[in-house]
């Protein structure tokens, strides 16, 4: 009996330690089971996608309209005055997402920075514009005054190509005068000041439709047939889009989101100009509605992805290389450049 009482004891004893001492009510044993754990709020990425004021951002206005629907991720967007403004802010981490021009990622990830090509997104789009009535062709452009901005950057290696492949230096047998911006080159092409200059779209035609009155600027030569001739791809790619490697390492579902909503950009802009320089005036991108929408059947807004396009980035680069190698780090990049490869 006394072994049963024991018992007893102990088990009220433990059942004390449980309940804090209370008479455990057998009808509300609820008080003894442990709540289930709240779900976990999923938290939001907070994400700012770069674009460049002028004609790089054309492509981007349905974007910047639109947005990204990228569940679980918080997407603005800003616009940069210059190149060298978004390079800085890709470098310091500030910005994980941007376009440049695609020489300006090669040199910075040369440095070890883990930057990539997720796509391009412009191509050639440069004119050759003369009023000129010697210049017909290339040949013709033998100890004539070119006007070309972009000094360092796509359309000087481009067109240095194209010179050499017509048996031209460009150092000595033609003068390349760099002391120009686009918009002041179409102004002065208007103006008559000067007589040939190599420009890029939407300047080529605010130069082109500034003529009125006048005898009309001519092309003196199909740039991008010519950078064909010359040993490049069918395309040479002037706007990249740029990622930062880790932050699209780890963040697929935003990448595949965006790669799909600037596709759709693009697509939107070539079929909608009228309403895609509408949209460039109201983002702020610098450019009046109308020439932005006469430009951009010559514009060759494109989407290619980074390893769609690596043949053709490579074709430029090799032409870096020729003339000035420290612009893309002295090297190729590695496979490791291209988003996807």
């Amino acid at each position: 009996m006394k072994k049963v009482m024991f018992a007893v004891v102990s088990m009220a004893a433990i059942c004390a330690l449980f309940t804090g001492g209370r008479r455990t009510d057998p009808s509300n044993t609820v008080e003894a089971v442990k709540a289930p754990d709240a779900p976990e709020v999923a938290k939001t990425v907070d994400v700012t996608v770069y674009g460049l004021k002028g004609p790089s951002g054309i492509g981007m206005v349905k974007l910047f309209e639109d947005g990204i629907d990228a569940p679980g991720y918080n997407v603005t967007f800003q616009t940069l005055a210059q190149a060298d403004l978004m390079a800085a802010q890709l470098i310091s981490g500030e910005a994980k997402v941007g376009i440049l021009p695609p020489n300006v990622p090669a040199k910075i990830a040369s440095t070890g920075k883990n930057l990539q090509i997720a796509a391009v997104v412009g191509t050639g789009m440069l004119s050759l514009l003369t009023s000129d009535p010697q210049v017909t062709k290339i040949e013709d452009l033998r100890g004539k005054h070119i006007a070309v901005s972009g000094q360092g950057a796509v359309p000087e290696f481009v067109f240095r190509k194209i010179l050499a492949a017509h048996g031209l230096s460009p150092d000595t047998d033609v003068t390349l005068d760099f002391s120009l911006a686009y918009p002041e080159i179409a102004q002065s092409l208007i103006a008559g000041r000067i007589q040939t200059a190599l420009l890029p779209e939407p300047f080529a035609t605010m130069a082109r439709n500034g003529r009125s009155g006048q005898e009309p600027l001519r092309e003196a030569a199909d740039v991008q047939a010519e950078w064909v001739k010359a040993g490049g791809e069918a395309h040479y790619p002037m706007t990249a889009l740029v990622v930062d490697g880790a932050f699209a390492a780890n963040n697929p579902v935003f990448m595949q989101a965006l790669l799909a909503a600037y596709q759709k950009s693009l697509d939107w802009v070539r079929a909608n100009p009228a309403e895609a320089g509408t949209l460039a005036e109201k983002h702020e991108l610098g450019l009046r509605a109308p020439i932005v929408a006469a430009s951009i059947p010559r514009s060759n807004f494109g989407y290619a992805s980074a390893p769609e396009a690596r043949p053709s980035i490579e074709a430029l680069f090799r032409v870096f290389l020729e003339y000035a190698p420290s612009s893309i780090g002295g090297k190729l990049p590695g496979a490791n450049f291209y988003y996807g490869q």
